[in-house]
């Protein structure tokens, strides 16, 4: 887990640019795995999608970067 109490605003930016890049991956990566029939990889993938947009909630609501 990431404790982000321990962050600066400037690294929080910086994690949360680097989680919203692996969600782009990901979601290019659920279009691909879908017209490949590989179901259970899609929805491992969507689930750690889902992991990363809760952190961003985590991250964003520990302290808001105006």
């Amino acid at each position: 887990m990431i404790d982000t109490t321990a962050r600066t605003a400037g690294e929080k930016r910086e994690i949360l640019t680097d989680i919203y890049r692996l969600i782009e991956a990901l979601d290019r990566h659920v279009l691909q795995l879908d017209r490949l029939g590989r179901l259970q990889l899609t929805h491992h993938v969507a689930d750690l999608r889902h992991r990363a947009v809760s952190l961003i909630q985590r991250i964003e609501d520990d302290d808001p970067m105006e």
